[in-house]
């Protein structure tokens, strides 16, 4: 399971000109699944992400979590985070978990940060054709891979 999280101040999805989730201060979480994942790959970036200490505290350090902030998250999901472009130059996406595999784990992930966070979690819609605007707040930008260590 891989993942771009980024700090904004105003993130928003949307499908077909209708907002489907839209937030304030908080991380934009671009959600990729492959076909190894597994609930245990949603547990570990939960607890990485909710405590992911990427926010500034009174003297200016990145050292608040999302939680500690009260902040929001907004996932998006985003099967062509897992695009291989090794060979030639159209991307290959093999190793994206089919929709069968990947949609229950995209829901079960949302959920959990819900209940981490005790407070919804806002989201696209799987499969869906999205524009997604945001103002990334630094910039900052974390990449997370359940399966590298990146």
């Amino acid at each position: 399971m891989r993942v771009v999280i980024q700090r904004v101040s105003h993130a928003r999805v949307d499908i077909d000109g209708i907002s489907s989730g839209e937030i304030g201060k908080g991380l934009l979480i671009l959600h990729g699944i492959e076909d190894a994942d597994t609930t245990e790959d949603a547990d570990y970036l939960v607890k990485k992400i909710v405590a992911l200490r990427v926010f500034d505290d009174s003297e200016g350090v990145m050292n608040l979590s999302v939680k500690d902030i009260d902040g929001e998250l907004l996932v998006v999901s985003q099967f062509t985070l897992h695009a291989s472009t090794k060979k030639g130059n159209r991307p290959s996406y093999i190793k994206a978990a089919r929709p069968e595999k990947a949609i229950p784990l995209y829901e079960y992930f949302k959920k959990s940060l819900s209940v981490a966070m005790v407070k919804e979690t806002k989201s696209g819609i799987f499969g869906a054709d999205m524009q997604v605007s945001l103002v990334n707040d630094g910039p900052v930008t974390i990449i997370i891979d359940t399966k590298e260590n990146i």
